[in-house]
């Protein structure tokens, strides 16, 4: 029979080699404020036995646990759009699920930053944006670049290729990442010289033709978040202003890609969604391709009942959902 007064706890010895200690449970909230050396509990945040160890040392320390498998969604930060050129290639997206964790493990998550746009009358590319990690676990590449104004000016690889720039000769787009993203669109030799879009997760950017510069690849959509959300789309090519017919931009892809401009700035990647930036116009004056657009992490695992920490979390639609705009730790 029980021999505990404390709530929840008490030793079944009704039967020889069946008895069992049934120990109190709680969240990780629950925890006793007056904490006591030796004391053990059920925390059913984590899933696990842990015990307190005094608070010179960790406090309290998990002893025994259960493994769980989360999903994950990794992008990472989009391209700038070339200047007088092609749209940045979306942010490299990985997207997995299955993945055994054990509670108190942590996993560093880095998000990755958008490029910078190339500014001016520059012959030289937009910037590549940076990686988003999950730990050691996977790594999603920063978008490549989209071309500038220049001879030859090629987007550059990346997660998704950039698109390529305003030139006298066939200009190229980057190359994506195998299993993250797809390469830029082609710019046309001939004036008004249309420039390539970005690649997307999805698909290719656009190939220039005639006198309208390519559309940025379509993203990638996803329910990690609790609702369908496009993510790493390309940002569109620039146009070129002057000489007859004047060029057209195009639009970037779903998953916030920036839009191509003819007016100067191209517009910025969408924030946490690995867009590419939009190529700016060439009009000898004020010609900018938009940024890319920051990466983001979610991380998500099936109940309802909170298990780790770290990110903005929210539960629903049968998930825990740890969302990373910033970078941060995952504590399974």
């Amino acid at each position: 029979m029980p021999i505990s007064t404390i709530a929840g706890a008490g030793l079944d010895t009704t039967g020889t080699g069946t008895g069992a200690l049934l120990v109190p449970s709680g969240t990780t909230a629950q925890r006793p404020a007056s904490a006591v050396i030796g004391m053990q509990r059920w925390n059913t945040t984590i899933g696990g036995m842990e015990v307190y160890i005094g608070t010179g040392s960790t406090g309290w320390q998990t002893i025994a646990s259960t493994a769980y498998t989360v999903d994950y969604l990794v992008v990472a930060g989009g391209g700038g759009g070339g200047s007088g050129g092609g749209g940045g290639g979306a942010g490299g997206l990985v997207t997995s699920s299955g993945l055994s964790v054990s509670p108190g493990t942590s996993y560093t998550i880095t998000i990755g930053a958008g490029g910078p746009g190339a500014t001016g009358a520059t012959t030289t590319s937009g910037s590549n944006g940076t990686n988003s990690l999950l730990s050691t676990v996977t790594t999603a590449i920063g978008g490549g670049a989209g071309g500038s104004n220049s001879t030859g000016t090629n987007g550059l690889s990346g997660g998704s290729g950039g698109g390529g720039g305003l030139s006298g000769v066939t200009s190229v787009g980057g190359s994506g990442t195998v299993g993250q993203g797809n390469a830029g669109g082609n710019g046309i030799v001939s004036q008004p010289y249309p420039t390539g879009g970005g690649g997307g997760a999805g698909a290719a950017g656009g190939n220039a033709v005639s006198s309208t510069s390519g559309a940025g690849g379509i993203g990638i959509s996803s329910s990690y978040s609790g609702s369908a959300t496009f993510y790493a789309g390309g940002g569109g090519g620039g146009a070129y202003l002057q000489g007859t017919p004047a060029g057209t931009p195009s639009a970037g892809g779903s998953g916030g890609g920036g839009t191509g401009s003819v007016t100067g700035t191209g517009a910025s990647g969408t924030a946490n969604t690995g867009g590419g930036g939009g190529g700016g116009a060439y009009n000898n004056s004020a010609q900018v391709g938009g940024a890319g657009g920051s990466g983001i992490v979610i991380i998500r695992y099936a109940g309802s009942v909170q298990r780790a920490t770290g990110g903005t979390v929210t539960i629903t639609g049968g998930y825990v959902i740890h969302t990373f705009t910033s970078s941060g730790t995952y504590t399974a």
